[in-house]
Protein backbone atom coordinates (compact mmCIF):
# COMPACT_ATOMS: atom_id res chain seq x y z
CA UNK A 1 0.00 0.00 0.00
CA UNK A 2 2.89 2.36 0.77
CA UNK A 3 4.36 1.68 -2.66
CA UNK A 4 1.01 2.06 -4.41
CA UNK A 5 -0.14 5.20 -2.59
CA UNK A 6 3.05 7.15 -1.90
CA UNK A 7 5.64 5.66 -4.26
CA UNK A 8 7.82 4.54 -1.33
CA UNK A 9 10.71 2.32 -2.36
CA UNK A 10 9.61 -1.26 -1.74
CA UNK A 11 13.11 -2.59 -0.99
CA UNK A 12 13.82 -0.03 1.74
CA UNK A 13 10.33 -0.31 3.25
CA UNK A 14 10.30 -4.10 3.36
CA UNK A 15 13.81 -4.34 4.82
CA UNK A 16 12.74 -1.96 7.59
CA UNK A 17 9.52 -3.91 8.15
CA UNK A 18 11.57 -7.08 8.62
CA UNK A 19 12.47 -5.78 12.08
CA UNK A 20 8.82 -5.09 12.87
CA UNK A 21 7.89 -8.62 11.78
CA UNK A 22 10.76 -10.17 13.75
CA UNK A 23 9.91 -8.47 17.05
CA UNK A 24 6.20 -9.11 16.57
CA UNK A 25 7.03 -12.79 16.11
CA UNK A 26 9.16 -12.74 19.25
CA UNK A 27 6.23 -11.22 21.19
CA UNK A 28 3.79 -13.75 19.74
CA UNK A 29 5.97 -16.76 20.57
CA UNK A 30 6.20 -15.70 24.21
CA UNK A 31 2.43 -15.48 24.67
CA UNK A 32 0.78 -17.97 26.99
CA UNK A 33 -0.60 -20.91 25.03
CA UNK A 34 2.00 -20.46 22.28
CA UNK A 35 5.25 -20.55 24.24
CA UNK A 36 6.70 -23.92 25.25
CA UNK A 37 6.30 -23.95 29.07
CA UNK A 38 9.26 -26.30 29.48
CA UNK A 39 11.67 -23.81 27.89
CA UNK A 40 12.98 -20.43 29.00
CA UNK A 41 13.97 -19.17 25.56
CA UNK A 42 11.62 -17.84 22.88
CA UNK A 43 10.29 -21.01 21.26
CA UNK A 44 6.77 -22.22 20.58
CA UNK A 45 5.17 -25.51 21.46
CA UNK A 46 5.89 -28.33 19.03
CA UNK A 47 3.46 -28.81 16.17
CA UNK A 48 1.18 -31.83 16.56
CA UNK A 49 2.32 -34.88 14.61
CA UNK A 50 -0.99 -34.84 12.72
CA UNK A 51 -0.20 -31.36 11.33
CA UNK A 52 3.29 -32.16 10.03
CA UNK A 53 3.91 -32.71 6.33
CA UNK A 54 3.90 -36.46 5.65
CA UNK A 55 6.78 -38.12 3.84
CA UNK A 56 6.18 -39.08 0.20
CA UNK A 57 9.60 -40.72 -0.16
CA UNK A 58 11.93 -42.14 2.46
CA UNK A 59 15.34 -43.78 2.52
CA UNK A 60 18.31 -41.97 0.99
CA UNK A 61 16.03 -39.44 -0.69
CA UNK A 62 13.70 -38.03 1.94
CA UNK A 63 10.89 -35.96 0.45
CA UNK A 64 7.75 -34.75 2.17
CA UNK A 65 4.53 -33.22 0.90
CA UNK A 66 6.24 -29.84 0.76
CA UNK A 67 7.72 -30.62 -2.66
CA UNK A 68 4.36 -31.25 -4.42
CA UNK A 69 2.96 -28.15 -2.70
CA UNK A 70 5.90 -26.06 -3.94
CA UNK A 71 5.49 -27.38 -7.49
CA UNK A 72 1.76 -26.66 -7.37
CA UNK A 73 2.49 -23.10 -6.20
CA UNK A 74 4.96 -22.63 -9.08
CA UNK A 75 2.38 -23.93 -11.56
CA UNK A 76 -0.24 -21.55 -10.13
CA UNK A 77 2.08 -18.56 -10.45
CA UNK A 78 3.05 -19.60 -14.00
CA UNK A 79 -0.62 -19.73 -14.94
CA UNK A 80 -1.29 -16.39 -13.24
CA UNK A 81 1.52 -14.63 -15.11
CA UNK A 82 1.11 -16.23 -18.52
CA UNK A 83 -2.61 -17.00 -18.89
CA UNK A 84 -4.59 -14.48 -16.83
CA UNK A 85 -5.52 -10.83 -17.33
CA UNK A 86 -4.07 -9.95 -13.94
CA UNK A 87 -0.80 -11.61 -14.93
CA UNK A 88 -0.65 -9.62 -18.16
CA UNK A 89 -1.15 -6.44 -16.16
CA UNK A 90 1.59 -7.46 -13.72
CA UNK A 91 4.04 -8.05 -16.56
CA UNK A 92 3.07 -4.77 -18.23
CA UNK A 93 3.55 -2.78 -15.04
CA UNK A 94 6.86 -4.52 -14.39
CA UNK A 95 8.11 -3.71 -17.88
CA UNK A 96 6.96 -0.07 -17.99
CA UNK A 97 4.67 1.41 -15.32
CA UNK A 98 4.11 4.66 -17.25
CA UNK A 99 3.06 2.89 -20.44
CA UNK A 100 0.82 0.55 -18.43
CA UNK A 101 -0.84 3.52 -16.72
CA UNK A 102 -1.42 5.17 -20.11
CA UNK A 103 -3.06 1.96 -21.34
CA UNK A 104 -5.54 2.12 -18.46
CA UNK A 105 -3.95 -0.45 -16.14
CA UNK A 106 -4.12 0.30 -12.42
CA UNK A 107 -0.46 0.40 -11.44
CA UNK A 108 -1.22 0.67 -7.73
CA UNK A 109 -3.50 -2.37 -7.81
CA UNK A 110 -0.81 -4.37 -9.61
CA UNK A 111 1.76 -3.39 -6.97
CA UNK A 112 -0.55 -4.54 -4.18
CA UNK A 113 -1.36 -7.82 -5.97
CA UNK A 114 2.31 -8.58 -6.63
CA UNK A 115 3.42 -7.87 -3.06
CA UNK A 116 0.47 -9.70 -1.51
CA UNK A 117 1.09 -12.77 -3.66
CA UNK A 118 4.80 -12.68 -2.84
CA UNK A 119 4.01 -12.39 0.88
CA UNK A 120 1.64 -15.36 0.69
CA UNK A 121 4.32 -17.46 -1.00
CA UNK A 122 6.87 -16.42 1.64
CA UNK A 123 4.42 -17.43 4.37
CA UNK A 124 3.86 -20.77 2.66
CA UNK A 125 7.61 -21.35 2.57
CA UNK A 126 7.95 -20.39 6.23
CA UNK A 127 5.23 -22.83 7.16
CA UNK A 128 7.05 -25.60 5.32
CA UNK A 129 10.23 -24.87 7.29
CA UNK A 130 8.39 -25.60 10.54
CA UNK A 131 6.25 -28.49 9.30
CA UNK A 132 8.80 -30.33 7.16
CA UNK A 133 9.47 -33.94 8.12
CA UNK A 134 12.20 -34.43 5.51
CA UNK A 135 14.57 -31.92 7.11
CA UNK A 136 16.81 -33.82 9.51
CA UNK A 137 16.94 -32.30 12.96
CA UNK A 138 13.77 -30.23 12.53
CA UNK A 139 12.30 -29.40 15.96
CA UNK A 140 8.79 -28.65 14.57
CA UNK A 141 8.69 -25.50 16.68
CA UNK A 142 8.64 -21.82 15.76
CA UNK A 143 11.49 -19.52 16.81
CA UNK A 144 12.56 -16.04 15.86
CA UNK A 145 15.39 -17.52 13.81
CA UNK A 146 13.10 -19.76 11.75
CA UNK A 147 13.89 -17.97 8.49
CA UNK A 148 17.66 -17.72 8.93
CA UNK A 149 19.19 -16.76 5.59
CA UNK A 150 16.40 -18.33 3.53
CA UNK A 151 15.10 -14.93 2.41
CA UNK A 152 18.45 -13.93 0.94
CA UNK A 153 18.82 -17.37 -0.63
CA UNK A 154 15.43 -16.76 -2.23
CA UNK A 155 16.69 -13.56 -3.84
CA UNK A 156 19.62 -15.48 -5.32
CA UNK A 157 17.36 -18.29 -6.53
CA UNK A 158 15.01 -15.77 -8.17
CA UNK A 159 17.92 -14.03 -9.90
CA UNK A 160 19.27 -17.30 -11.25
CA UNK A 161 15.78 -18.33 -12.38
CA UNK A 162 15.38 -15.01 -14.22
CA UNK A 163 12.17 -14.39 -12.29
CA UNK A 164 10.31 -17.12 -14.19
CA UNK A 165 8.38 -19.72 -12.15
CA UNK A 166 9.91 -22.84 -13.69
CA UNK A 167 13.33 -21.22 -13.85
CA UNK A 168 13.03 -20.55 -10.13
CA UNK A 169 12.12 -24.21 -9.55
CA UNK A 170 15.24 -25.34 -11.43
CA UNK A 171 17.53 -22.90 -9.60
CA UNK A 172 15.96 -23.89 -6.26
CA UNK A 173 16.80 -27.54 -6.98
CA UNK A 174 20.39 -26.51 -7.75
CA UNK A 175 20.77 -24.51 -4.55
CA UNK A 176 19.03 -27.19 -2.53
CA UNK A 177 21.47 -29.76 -3.89
CA UNK A 178 24.39 -27.49 -3.05
CA UNK A 179 23.09 -26.97 0.48
CA UNK A 180 22.31 -30.65 1.09
CA UNK A 181 25.47 -31.92 -0.61
CA UNK A 182 27.73 -29.47 1.18
CA UNK A 183 27.45 -31.27 4.50
CA UNK A 184 28.11 -34.69 2.94
CA UNK A 185 30.97 -33.26 0.89
CA UNK A 186 32.57 -32.01 4.09
CA UNK A 187 32.22 -35.41 5.80
CA UNK A 188 33.19 -37.70 2.92
CA UNK A 189 35.64 -35.68 0.81
CA UNK A 190 36.92 -33.45 3.64
CA UNK A 191 36.26 -30.36 1.53
CA UNK A 192 35.30 -27.24 3.46
CA UNK A 193 31.59 -26.47 3.42
CA UNK A 194 32.51 -22.83 2.77
CA UNK A 195 33.14 -23.86 -0.83
CA UNK A 196 29.35 -24.07 -1.29
CA UNK A 197 29.02 -20.47 -0.13
CA UNK A 198 31.76 -19.42 -2.56
CA UNK A 199 29.95 -21.13 -5.45
CA UNK A 200 26.68 -19.42 -4.49
CA UNK A 201 28.44 -16.06 -4.26
CA UNK A 202 29.99 -16.51 -7.71
CA UNK A 203 26.55 -17.32 -9.13
CA UNK A 204 25.19 -14.09 -7.65
CA UNK A 205 28.08 -12.08 -9.09
CA UNK A 206 27.66 -13.44 -12.61
CA UNK A 207 23.86 -13.26 -12.58
CA UNK A 208 23.37 -9.91 -10.85
CA UNK A 209 25.86 -7.97 -12.93
CA UNK A 210 24.62 -8.32 -16.54
CA UNK A 211 24.88 -4.57 -17.10
CA UNK A 212 28.58 -4.62 -16.24
CA UNK A 213 29.20 -7.61 -18.51
CA UNK A 214 27.32 -5.97 -21.36
CA UNK A 215 29.27 -2.75 -20.89
CA UNK A 216 32.58 -4.62 -21.06
CA UNK A 217 31.59 -6.51 -24.23
CA UNK A 218 30.30 -3.32 -25.88
CA UNK A 219 33.60 -1.63 -25.11
CA UNK A 220 35.57 -4.45 -26.67
CA UNK A 221 33.22 -4.62 -29.64
CA UNK A 222 33.51 -0.90 -30.30
CA UNK A 223 37.31 -1.06 -30.16
CA UNK A 224 37.38 -4.05 -32.50
CA UNK A 225 35.02 -2.22 -34.86
CA UNK A 226 37.21 0.87 -34.84
CA UNK A 227 40.31 -1.19 -35.62
CA UNK A 228 38.52 -3.02 -38.46
CA UNK A 229 37.30 0.27 -39.90
CA UNK A 230 40.78 1.77 -39.70
CA UNK A 231 42.32 -1.20 -41.50
CA UNK A 232 39.69 -1.01 -44.20
CA UNK A 233 40.50 2.68 -44.79
CA UNK A 234 44.23 2.00 -44.92
CA UNK A 235 45.13 3.61 -41.58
Amino acid sequence: MLKARTGAHEVIVTIMLNYVAFYFLQWLINRKGVHDPTRTDAISRKVDASARLPLVSSGQLRLDLGLPIALAAAAAIAWLLERSTAGFELRAVGANPDAARTAGISVGRSYVLAMTTAGALAGLGGGMLVLSTSALGNTFALTGQVAGSVGFDGITVALLGRGRPWGVVASAVLFGALRAGGNRMSLVAHVGIDLVTVIQALIVIFIAAPALVRAIFRLRASRAGAVATGLAKGW
